[in-house]
């Protein structure tokens, strides 16, 4: 490997190391802003999850996204097992937008970007989509058996957390790909961009 190789590879893994990071720390910030809805919160969070996952990958993505989320559920009394399990279900959030993105739109013939908004947001949904399950048969888990509750009333606990779910994955849908087109441009011109869609 020539020296010129061994710093564009130097360069790049820090470039990845450095968005990840601010990506983690965006995640951690805004998660602290939540509006309680019944049994669950809105946040905003999920948005900047998936658009780890746009801009980093599938596995940096997921990395920024499970490790900003799970510091702030570690930072607020929640517990390393909560905090392990969050990690888990938004690194699979940010890694089923990033590996679908990658797969759909990043590896196919280059054409107009307007043309791939579709694919863009079918990538955030299903990414979304992922998240939602994963947050749901947690909740089901830890009602029936770490936090037991009569089980009658599981139900509409369950369904209250699937509305705050379903409400927060529709606003993430919707932003992320907007967010990833305001800062694409500026980031293709630095020439990071490329960089980042090697992952």
């Amino acid at each position: 490997m020539s020296n010129t190789t061994a710093n564009r590879n130097s360069s790049t893994q820090i470039i990845r190391i450095v968005f990840a990071a601010v990506m983690a720390a965006i995640i951690f910030v805004i998660t602290n802003f939540r509006i309680p809805l019944g049994e669950g919160k809105v946040h905003f969070a999920n948005s900047m999850c998936l658009l780890g996952g746009l801009l980093l990958g599938p596995v940096w993505g997921g990395t920024a996204a499970g490790l900003g989320s799970a510091l702030y559920d570690f930072t607020h009394g929640y517990g390393f097992f909560e905090a392990l399990i969050t990690f888990v279900s938004k690194f699979a959030m940010a890694w089923v937008t990033g590996i679908l993105y990658k797969t759909w739109v990043l590896k196919k013939e280059k054409k107009d970007w307007q043309e791939d908004i579709p694919l863009l947001i079918i990538s955030c949904a299903l990414g979304a989509l992922t998240y939602i399950a994963l947050y749901m048969l947690k909740s089901w888990l830890f009602k029936m058996y770490v936090t037991p509750v009569p089980i009658e009333t599981i139900p509409a606990v369950l369904i209250e957390k699937l509305t705050a779910s379903a409400i927060n994955a529709a606003f993430a849908v919707l932003t992320a790909p907007i967010f990833y087109h305001a800062v694409r441009p500026a980031l293709k011109s630095a020439g990071i961009l490329k960089q980042m869609e090697s992952l």
